[in-house]
Protein backbone atom coordinates (compact mmCIF):
# COMPACT_ATOMS: atom_id res chain seq x y z
CA UNK A 1 0.00 0.00 0.00
CA UNK A 2 1.44 3.54 -0.70
CA UNK A 3 0.38 6.21 1.41
CA UNK A 4 0.47 10.11 1.33
CA UNK A 5 0.74 11.87 4.33
CA UNK A 6 -0.01 15.74 3.95
CA UNK A 7 0.66 18.21 6.58
CA UNK A 8 -1.55 20.84 5.72
CA UNK A 9 -0.55 24.47 5.52
CA UNK A 10 -1.06 27.84 3.14
CA UNK A 11 2.35 28.77 2.93
CA UNK A 12 4.16 25.62 2.95
CA UNK A 13 2.11 22.05 2.74
CA UNK A 14 4.56 18.76 3.77
CA UNK A 15 4.47 15.51 2.27
CA UNK A 16 5.49 12.94 2.82
CA UNK A 17 5.01 9.18 0.47
CA UNK A 18 5.60 6.05 1.67
CA UNK A 19 4.89 2.57 0.75
CA UNK A 20 3.68 -0.49 3.94
CA UNK A 21 4.83 -3.51 3.08
CA UNK A 22 5.86 -6.77 5.06
CA UNK A 23 4.42 -4.64 8.47
CA UNK A 24 6.57 -1.83 8.06
CA UNK A 25 6.90 1.58 6.11
CA UNK A 26 9.16 2.30 3.45
CA UNK A 27 10.41 6.23 2.50
CA UNK A 28 9.74 6.93 -0.53
CA UNK A 29 9.58 10.67 -0.95
CA UNK A 30 8.98 13.66 0.71
CA UNK A 31 8.96 17.43 0.09
CA UNK A 32 6.87 20.54 0.47
CA UNK A 33 4.94 22.44 -1.95
CA UNK A 34 5.15 26.17 -1.55
CA UNK A 35 2.49 29.49 -2.21
CA UNK A 36 3.85 32.65 -2.47
CA UNK A 37 2.85 34.88 0.52
CA UNK A 38 2.25 37.89 -1.45
CA UNK A 39 -0.37 36.14 -3.80
CA UNK A 40 -3.91 36.28 -2.81
CA UNK A 41 -5.64 33.59 -1.14
CA UNK A 42 -7.46 31.78 -4.14
CA UNK A 43 -4.39 31.63 -6.38
CA UNK A 44 -2.59 29.98 -3.58
CA UNK A 45 -5.10 27.62 -2.88
CA UNK A 46 -4.83 27.00 -7.04
CA UNK A 47 -0.82 26.21 -6.54
CA UNK A 48 -1.80 23.88 -3.76
CA UNK A 49 -4.34 22.38 -5.87
CA UNK A 50 -2.32 22.01 -8.75
CA UNK A 51 1.19 20.56 -7.28
CA UNK A 52 -1.17 18.17 -5.20
CA UNK A 53 -3.11 16.61 -8.28
CA UNK A 54 0.72 16.80 -9.68
CA UNK A 55 2.15 14.24 -6.54
CA UNK A 56 -1.06 11.82 -6.93
CA UNK A 57 -0.41 11.71 -10.87
CA UNK A 58 3.30 10.82 -10.16
CA UNK A 59 3.35 8.46 -7.54
CA UNK A 60 -0.48 7.46 -7.45
CA UNK A 61 -0.78 6.67 -3.83
CA UNK A 62 -3.37 4.10 -2.76
CA UNK A 63 -4.34 6.44 0.29
CA UNK A 64 -3.93 9.44 1.66
CA UNK A 65 -3.08 10.64 5.52
CA UNK A 66 -4.17 14.21 6.76
CA UNK A 67 -3.13 16.08 9.82
CA UNK A 68 -6.69 17.44 11.39
CA UNK A 69 -6.61 20.75 12.36
CA UNK A 70 -5.87 21.62 16.30
CA UNK A 71 -7.71 24.79 17.75
CA UNK A 72 -5.88 27.93 16.83
CA UNK A 73 -6.33 30.71 18.73
CA UNK A 74 -4.92 32.74 15.41
CA UNK A 75 -8.40 32.41 13.47
CA UNK A 76 -5.73 34.44 10.51
CA UNK A 77 -3.70 31.21 10.49
CA UNK A 78 -6.13 28.87 10.80
CA UNK A 79 -9.02 29.95 8.59
CA UNK A 80 -6.63 29.94 5.23
CA UNK A 81 -4.81 26.10 6.72
CA UNK A 82 -8.66 25.03 6.63
CA UNK A 83 -9.20 26.26 3.02
CA UNK A 84 -5.69 24.70 1.47
CA UNK A 85 -6.40 21.16 3.84
CA UNK A 86 -10.04 21.63 1.82
CA UNK A 87 -8.80 21.54 -1.64
CA UNK A 88 -6.66 18.72 -0.80
CA UNK A 89 -9.50 16.71 0.43
CA UNK A 90 -11.38 17.59 -2.69
CA UNK A 91 -8.35 16.35 -5.36
CA UNK A 92 -8.19 13.22 -2.85
CA UNK A 93 -11.87 12.58 -3.97
CA UNK A 94 -11.54 13.43 -7.43
CA UNK A 95 -8.63 10.65 -7.69
CA UNK A 96 -10.61 8.21 -5.62
CA UNK A 97 -8.44 7.80 -2.70
CA UNK A 98 -9.25 6.82 0.50
CA UNK A 99 -8.27 9.76 3.33
CA UNK A 100 -7.31 9.08 6.80
CA UNK A 101 -7.54 11.74 9.13
CA UNK A 102 -5.52 11.78 12.25
CA UNK A 103 -4.90 14.47 15.32
CA UNK A 104 -1.30 15.31 16.11
CA UNK A 105 -2.05 13.19 19.25
CA UNK A 106 -2.90 10.32 17.34
CA UNK A 107 0.25 10.58 14.97
CA UNK A 108 2.30 10.76 18.17
CA UNK A 109 0.61 7.68 19.66
CA UNK A 110 1.52 5.95 16.31
CA UNK A 111 4.88 6.91 15.67
CA UNK A 112 6.49 7.18 19.04
CA UNK A 113 4.20 5.29 21.35
CA UNK A 114 3.32 8.29 23.46
CA UNK A 115 0.65 11.46 22.68
CA UNK A 116 2.62 14.02 24.01
CA UNK A 117 6.24 13.32 22.17
CA UNK A 118 8.34 15.98 21.21
CA UNK A 119 9.89 16.87 17.94
CA UNK A 120 13.13 15.91 18.62
CA UNK A 121 11.57 12.45 19.60
CA UNK A 122 8.98 12.58 16.65
CA UNK A 123 11.87 13.20 14.05
CA UNK A 124 14.25 10.49 15.65
CA UNK A 125 11.24 7.84 15.45
CA UNK A 126 10.43 9.34 11.87
CA UNK A 127 14.22 8.46 10.60
CA UNK A 128 14.46 5.50 12.55
CA UNK A 129 11.14 3.42 11.31
CA UNK A 130 12.17 4.71 7.84
CA UNK A 131 15.49 3.83 7.88
CA UNK A 132 16.90 6.76 6.67
CA UNK A 133 20.38 8.57 7.64
CA UNK A 134 19.01 12.18 8.63
CA UNK A 135 16.36 13.77 10.19
CA UNK A 136 14.16 14.57 6.72
CA UNK A 137 13.97 17.97 6.17
CA UNK A 138 12.30 20.53 6.03
CA UNK A 139 10.11 19.54 9.31
CA UNK A 140 6.58 19.82 7.23
CA UNK A 141 7.81 16.78 5.14
CA UNK A 142 9.02 15.45 8.32
CA UNK A 143 5.42 15.79 9.67
CA UNK A 144 3.85 14.69 6.63
CA UNK A 145 6.33 11.21 6.58
CA UNK A 146 4.79 10.81 10.45
CA UNK A 147 1.37 10.99 9.27
CA UNK A 148 1.96 8.50 6.37
CA UNK A 149 3.24 6.27 9.28
CA UNK A 150 -0.10 6.85 11.36
CA UNK A 151 -2.11 5.50 8.81
CA UNK A 152 0.15 2.54 7.96
CA UNK A 153 -0.47 1.65 11.89
CA UNK A 154 -3.71 3.05 12.37
CA UNK A 155 -5.79 0.02 11.93
CA UNK A 156 -3.33 -1.57 14.91
CA UNK A 157 -2.67 0.85 17.44
CA UNK A 158 -5.26 3.50 17.53
CA UNK A 159 -9.13 3.43 18.34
Amino acid sequence: MRVLGIDPGLAIVGFGLVDFSRGAPVHVRHGVIRTAAGEPLPRRLLTVYEDFTELLEAFKPDALAVEQLFFQKNVNTALPVAHSRGVILMAAQRHGLSVGEYSPQQVKSAVTGYGAADKTQMMEMTRALLKLKAHPKPDDAADALAVAICHCYAGRILP
